[in-house]
């Protein structure tokens, strides 16, 4: 399969590096561009560009006008990067159509994360791939779990809470994104059955049970 080409544009080398190399590692082909006006003719000269990661303040062409030329020619995903914490910034963005908005400093796992959660949403990385972590790997199609080569079995919603979790690795998720996520908006329990759920998905998955990891006041999060 061919790998999906994904855009880094920073101005800050040492940025564009760091994340390349952890995008790299996950078998991504990666495009650097050093402003906004390098980016577009990148964007324009690559017509199977997969997503965008772009970062606010840049000479030349900030990413709010890089975003709005982009947007008026393609609906491609944008994850956009800025040291700012400012709201108005934040709000900007996805009125602008960002998927994803990301404060610096970030860590380069949880970007990739995002990135492969925004490309699964958006279809681009296939059902039918095989989820690999941490020694579980998930058929997605076959709808087989198993944990370093050993089938076990799982109910319906355990699966689909185990593959929300790998999908989402290295993220906190709150108990009710997960409800919304996976037993969908329609569902009104209360949240706490999230944490029965998870009790009994640990407890089929023994020692990588572990890796379910408790955000005290929050939910969970997959993570080694």
């Amino acid at each position: 399969m061919n790998r999906l080409k994904i855009l880094v544009v920073d101005d800050e080398s040492r940025m564009r590096k760091l994340v390349k190399d952890f995008l790299v590692k996950q078998n991504y082909e990666v495009l650097e561009a050093g402003d906004g006006s390098e980016a577009l003719d990148i964007f324009f000269d690559n017509q199977d560009i997969a997503l965008i990661i772009l970062d606010v303040m840049m000479p030349k062409m900030d990413g709010w006008q890089v975003c709005r030329e982009v947007r008026s020619y393609s609906k491609v995903p944008i994850i956009m990067l800025t040291a700012r914490t400012d709201e108005r910034d934040e709000l900007q963005g996805f009125q602008l159509g960002v998927d994803e908005y990301i404060a610096k400093p970030f860590s380069p796992k949880i970007l990739v994360a995002r990135v492969e959660a925004i490309l699964r949403r958006t279809n681009q990385i296939t059902e039918d791939e095989v989820l690999s972590y941490g020694g579980i790997s998930i058929d997605q199609a076959a709808h087989v779990v198993t944990i370093d080569g050993r089938t076990i079995d799982l109910s319906f919603k355990e699966f689909e809470l185990l593959t929300y979790f790998m999908e989402n690795k290295g993220i906190a998720l709150s108990r009710e994104k997960i409800l919304n996520s996976v037993w969908n908006y329609d569902y009104f329990g209360d949240a706490r059955t999230i944490d029965t759920h998870v009790k009994k998905l640990r407890s089929k998955l023994g020692e990588k049970g572990d890796l379910i990891k408790t955000v005290w006041g929050m939910g969970y999060k997959l993570e080694i």
